[in-house]
């Protein structure tokens, strides 16, 4: 989203606040062997790995990486963390300081045969490497992860290690053939048919875990632990699973793909359009509620939340909307609240001198745009914002007639929609790529420095493809940038949440000068008919729209708990010094208490990460 508030750097260097401005990565050189069996030296190093595991030799261990930047990246293995670590020595010291123990590694036979990255590739840009999946187990766990191997005076080590911890023993979920026979045959009359069970579960339900919101991240947040046996129920204030969707403005479609997209256990069907229209998706998360079994309420809200730390359990009063409008007050006791109302918190809706004095039609934020409308033909309207969503609402009046302005403050990341499927999500999210669950092992095993390392050539790629747009827009007047270390579009969203525009249209209405840009200037008034700038300019306005993002998370806990508890919390979103995300899906500071968000491929992935914490929590597991 754009941003209006006064900062001293430009929004190409600008990040979520105390969020580290991730390094670039170094790659190893490229291997000069003209020839390798890359079966034969991956199970060599594997079988090194285990030996010395299995004798303790942690130094050995640490031996078989690379000398120089080489990198472990651990979720939930080995402590119970989100950690990747830097170096043989802190991986020497990360082994011997694990508080859960690594029992073995071995290559993942199942996809070694059918993933074409298996082998001397082109593993990393210009680098030529051994890359492989792999399976492991831990004395509490198992899980599967990925292996980068590189050639140093004519001996093949660990570049990257990934450990991605995907169930517990003894807690595994129950599909496949693991699944339950979901009926009890005869011998009692009383029994309760499944939809029976069902009304009672959802209607009865006083739940071990409380999830605030019944989007992406309340929804798969919700299926993962209803796979981990943990009653939890979703609460949402829309009429309808789907509404923070449903709702938003007319011509809202995804920018992603949908083979990026895709949730947990139910993914969309094979005919799906590539890019997912809102009320399309809202629609598929009633049916994933239904699917899964998920328990949800609708029309609820939270009246009060309060946490007892001897019992280390909350007491919470819902108000609950019924069928027939009467209103029913509920009181629940979870032991963990999820807060998955976005990856952002409260809306950021600017509090400006005039602002009451305005006349026109409509002055809101974005996420209460209604949509244009076709009867204002000629009508003026100014956007304050010039990122995804100030594109597709200025698109919107454009399309409709208006005379339509876009006020962008600073610079912004833009992207054609072609340039991300065509390049960065090439071959990894496509439909001819891995599935998406191995995709997702490559993506989120990579370590952060070397992905963005990596995005800067992505972005270069994009930048080419994208010229002839790109020099429109700056004729144009409208700024651009390419993140920080000229690293795009990802990594902006990873740093600071937004900052970008991925174009399906709108650029070019920019270019033709039938979306107007002011760049730059400070608003400093809400007039009565319009907006008066910092240069003393003025533009008239029937309807002005505020895209401006939204604030951090804390805002909206301290909105929904209290500051107290807000005042606990660590700081959300951004990346931590090992270019891990801070705070979410993790222990927030605040027991009982966890963040959950982002988009449709985020609370794919995190979602079991947050799942799995729980259940270690409830089975004594984890501290």
């Amino acid at each position: 989203m754009g941003d209006i508030s006064s900062t001293p750097y430009p929004s190409s260097q600008r990040i979520e606040t105390g969020s580290v401005n991730v390094p670039l990565g170094k790659f190893p050189a490229t291997s000069t062997s003209e020839s390798v069996d890359a079966s034969q030296t991956a199970q060599k190093l594997i079988d090194q790995f285990n030996n010395s595991l299995a004798k303790s030799e942690h130094s050995a261990i640490a031996n078989l990486f690379i000398d120089g930047d080489c990198y472990w990246r651990d979720h939930l293995a080995l402590n119970w963390q989100l950690r990747t670590v830097l170096g043989r020595d802190n991986i020497l010291q990360y082994l011997k300081s694990s508080t859960v123990k690594l029992t073995r590694l071995d290559i993942d036979r199942a996809v070694a045969n059918r993933v074409p990255a298996f082998g001397p590739i082109d593993a990393w840009g210009d680098v030529k490497g051994i890359f492989f999946y792999i399976t492991f187990e831990t004395e509490i766990g198992r899980g599967r992860g990925t292996v980068r191997l590189a050639e140093a005076n004519g001996e093949w080590r660990i570049f990257t290690l990934a450990t991605h911890l995907e169930e517990l023993k003894g807690y595994e979920e129950p599909t496949g053939k693991k699944r339950t026979k979901g009926v009890q045959h005869g011998g009692n009359p009383d029994r309760k048919n499944w939809k029976e069970k069902r009304e009672a579960e959802v209607s009865e339900i006083d739940p071990t875990v409380l999830i605030i919101g019944a989007g992406q991240g309340g929804l798969t947040v919700a299926a993962r632990l209803k796979m981990l046996d943990i009653p939890a129920l979703a609460i949402d204030s829309n009429e309808r699973v789907g509404d923070n969707w449903r709702k938003r403005y007319r011509q809202l479609v995804l920018h992603d793909p949908v083979w990026y997209d895709h949730l947990p256990y139910v993914p969309f069907p094979p005919h799906w359009p590539v890019f997912t229209p809102k009320d399309k998706l809202a629609d598929f998360f009633e049916s994933y509620v239904k699917m899964l079994e998920l328990n949800v309420w609708t029309q609820t809200t939270l009246k009060s939340t309060t946490w007892d730390e001897s019992r280390q359990q909350w007491t919470v009063t819902l108000q609950v909307t019924k069928a027939d409008g009467s209103a029913e007050t509920r009181t629940v006791h979870p032991r963990y609240i999820v807060q998955a109302t976005g990856h952002s918190g409260k809306k950021n809706f600017p509090s400006i001198a005039g602002m009451e004095s305005y006349k026109g039609h409509l002055l809101c934020h974005s996420s209460e745009f209604p949509g244009a409308r076709t009867d204002a033909q000629g009508k003026k309207a100014i956007v304050v914002g010039s990122c995804n969503s100030g594109h597709d609402i200025a698109q919107d009046y454009c399309e409709k007639g208006y005379d339509v302005t876009m006020i962008q403050r600073s610079t912004t990341c833009v992207v054609s929609s072609e340039s991300i499927t065509d390049i960065a999500l090439k071959g990894l999210y496509d439909e001819d790529g891995p599935s998406v669950e191995d995709a997702d092992l490559i993506l989120w095993g990579l370590p952060s420095r070397l992905f963005k390392t990596q995005q800067v050539n992505v972005t270069k790629a994009q930048n080419e493809h994208d010229k002839k747009t790109l020099d429109g827009l700056r004729a144009a007047g409208f700024g651009l940038d390419n993140g920080t270390f000229d690293s795009g579009l990802l990594m902006k969203y990873f740093q600071r949440g937004g900052g970008y525009y991925i174009d399906v249209g709108a650029s070019q209405l920019i270019i033709d000068g039938k979306i107007k840009v002011k760049h730059g200037v400070e608003l400093t008034e809400v007039l009565p008919n319009g907006l008066k700038f910092a240069d003393g300019t003025t533009l008239d306005a029937d309807e002005i729209i505020f895209a401006t993002g939204y604030q951090n998370m804390r805002t909206q806990a301290g909105l929904t708990f209290g500051q107290e508890v807000a005042d606990r919390v660590a700081p959300v979103w951004g990346l931590n010094e090992e270019g891990e995300f801070r705070t979410m899906w993790q222990k927030s500071g605040h027991p009982g208490l966890w963040f959950m968000g982002g988009n449709l491929a985020i609370s794919r992935y995190y979602s079991r990460i947050l799942a799995l914490q729980i259940k270690a929590l409830e089975e004594g597991l984890m501290k």
